[in-house]
């Protein structure tokens, strides 16, 4: 049999699968949400754990998402090129880098079977490598003017402007431009100020310290669960810290299996980051996660998950576990959290002060998770309460298709949300009503 006839029979059989577990639930299951969430017990589901994401459609015929009461969302820039990630720069212009997967060889029927759903879901092909910048010049709210900033990168996601300095956070590594401020592109060479593995989870998001001396990076994890051994991971799963004056770099913290977001709290000074967590243990099992981030801490990743629950698939290390450190905030399982965003109180009415997450939307369970621009509040620096809805509707009602899929969440120069969506290839703006 071809190998496309033997995904034709996957896919038959993971369909099959989704029925029984609607059957068998009646309905959809608790999510694992909030600081002490209800994690249902692993069941490793083998060498074909569920694989389902809805087709991408993009937007057609004035949809648009679902804004929460009191809010209005329109189209700030639409037509980009699968556009991952924001920065927004002092004169405010807005930074956009349009980035993805690249496509590649299957190396086995599982991945076979991946490569194929996320060609479909519009998740890989080529990459834009591209920066370009939006301008609201007439500050009507939406981006009349756009410039190709800088282009010919490697999967550039991570931005951010120190000084007269413009660093992109490529997979392969950190690189620095010149930039002029109010400049429409920039033609310089950049420099390498070191180098990162690319592959896996290939974004490198970017985070500047306060007092701008220091530069953040966060680095995925190659594999699940270090299938290949911890010596490939080194590195990985992992925040970086680069002091910007000497450009010496060091690890931060470690066992995050894909840290992306980061985001300071203001009150305590806390660095934050949301958490794409590992597959195949079941829908809700293990959730992503809301964190702080100690320095020199460690969060469980492969050996376990949560408050220091083993993962028996991977061979263990009794004092890693002992040291984990258990995240704050649980977001659901395979919710895909990617964006992160401050937002002080009065940024959105009726909002507190707290965290907007973008949830890229899940792709292994069998009913879907995430699809939707979310709100965290916080209290005396920490999370205090449910989750709210910011953005929804990305999702059709019958999990077939996505309209989108949000990632990077920003502050907009004029004090609005900006949101990511790399599958309707829009940035989204998010006002009061």
């Amino acid at each position: 049999m071809s190998f496309t006839g033997i995904f034709a029979q996957l896919v038959a059989a993971v369909g099959s699968a989704t029925v029984a577990v609607r059957r068998m639930t009646d309905g959809t299951p608790t999510p694992a949400w909030g600081k002490a969430p209800a994690i249902p017990t692993a069941k490793p589901q083998g060498a074909i754990p569920t694989l389902k994401m809805p087709t991408a459609r993009g937007w057609h015929g004035g949809r648009k998402p679902i804004a929460a009461p009191g809010l209005k969302v329109n189209a700030f820039a639409t037509d980009l090129e699968h556009p991952r990630w924001l920065c927004v720069l002092p004169n405010g212009d807005v930074l956009v880098a349009e980035s993805s997967s690249v496509t590649r060889p299957a190396k086995n029927l599982w991945d076979y079977a991946q490569v194929a759903t996320m060609k479909r879901a519009a998740a890989m092909g080529v990459s834009a490598n591209r920066i370009t910048l939006l301008r609201d010049a007439d500050g009507d709210g939406i981006a009349e003017i756009r410039h190709s900033f800088l282009e010919n990168l490697n999967q550039p996601f991570g931005m951010a402007l120190v000084g007269n300095t413009f660093y992109v956070g490529n997979t392969d590594g950190l690189v620095a431009f010149p930039y002029e401020p109010g400049a429409n592109s920039i033609k310089a060479p950049g420099r390498k100020i070191c180098d990162f593995k690319p592959g896996g989870h290939w974004t490198r998001s970017l985070l500047v310290s306060p007092d701008q001396t220091k530069l953040f990076v966060g680095v995925g994890s190659m594999t699940n669960i270090a299938d290949n051994g911890m010596e490939e991971e080194e590195g990985r799963a992992a925040i970086h810290v680069i002091d910007l004056a000497t450009e010496q770099r060091r690890i931060f913290a470690t066992g995050l299996r894909n840290a992306v977001g980061m985001a300071w709290e203001p009150k305590t000074g806390a660095l934050w980051t949301v958490v794409n967590e590992r597959d195949g243990l079941g829908d809700e099992t293990p959730p992503d996660y809301l964190t702080s981030v100690v320095d020199g801490g460690f969060y469980g990743w492969p050996y376990c998950y949560w408050d220091r629950i083993v993962d028996d698939r991977v061979p263990q290390d009794a004092a890693k576990v002992a040291s984990a450190i258990t995240p704050d905030y649980a977001l659901g399982g395979h919710t895909a959290s990617l964006g992160l965003c401050w937002l002080p109180e009065g940024t959105l009415p009726g909002f507190p002060e707290g965290m907007a997450i973008g949830q890229h939307g899940s792709w292994n369970r069998s009913l879907l998770s995430g699809y939707k621009l979310v709100f965290v509040p916080f209290a005396d620096g920490h999370p205090s309460g449910p989750p709210r809805d910011i953005l929804s509707g990305f999702l059709a009602p019958d999990e077939k298709e996505s309209y989108g899929r949000p990632v990077g969440v920003h502050m907009g120069p004029d004090g609005a949300v900006l949101m990511v969506d790399d599958v309707g290839d829009v940035v989204w703006r998010v006002t009061a009503g």
